[in-house]
């Protein structure tokens, strides 16, 4: 994890990349930059207790792929079911109450006009996920075609989100096109999967 002194807000942050996620218990802010994936914000707001998730697509399946790379740790946190889960399931270990919880949603823009809109499915996702958990989202900034930068403080529930309308770094955009190509894969295995051959 990636943990560093950030002198303008003068705390101690943590920066979050897809597939990683990260619980406070004192008073620090999680970073992540997001284009069509989401992140959500929960915390228990009695305890100060929080933290950030960061996922690429909404769910594994029999057709995922696991041609990712990087840590094999966090390859399931890439899909939100997993994500979701490990994240709430980390602020319940350290003493938060489902109860109790807060979440927000960012995330999930556009970023290729001519490419699927993996924002919207992970929208989706989100919102279905949270609904049958029986979590209200409290706020959020989601979809349309621009890049999110997010800076989160679990221990109020403070959020700050800037609009990243032009991006200079190519990384976020060869991140959406290898995402892209992944939902391609799983849409082209799932309806060979559905077909019965005789």
């Amino acid at each position: 994890m990636n943990r560093y002194w950030d002198d303008v807000h003068k705390v101690w942050a943590a920066k979050i990349l897809p597939g990683e996620f990260y619980v406070s218990t004192s008073g620090e802010m999680v970073v992540t930059i997001l284009g069509s994936c989401i992140s959500a914000c929960v915390r228990d707001k009695a305890r100060g207790i929080g933290g950030m998730n960061h996922f690429m697509l909404p769910e594994q399946n029999e057709y995922s792929s696991d041609q990712w790379g990087g840590n094999p740790d966090t390859t399931a946190s890439r899909y939100g079911n997993w994500a979701m889960e490990f994240l709430i399931n980390e602020i319940l270990k350290r003493g938060g109450r489902k109860e109790n919880l807060e979440v927000k949603l960012f995330g999930g823009g556009q970023m290729i006009a001519s490419m699927t809109d993996i924002g919207q499915r992970n929208i989706l996702f989100a919102y279905n996920y949270l609904a049958s958990e029986g979590l209200k989202v409290q706020a959020a900034d989601v979809g349309d075609v621009f890049a999110r930068k997010v800076l989160y403080f679990p221990d109020t529930g403070s959020v700050k989100v800037r609009r990243i309308r032009e991006t200079k770094n190519q990384t976020l955009m060869d991140r959406e096109t290898r995402y892209a190509k992944e939902v391609q894969s799983n849409n082209t295995a799932s309806a060979a999967g559905s077909v019965d051959l005789f």
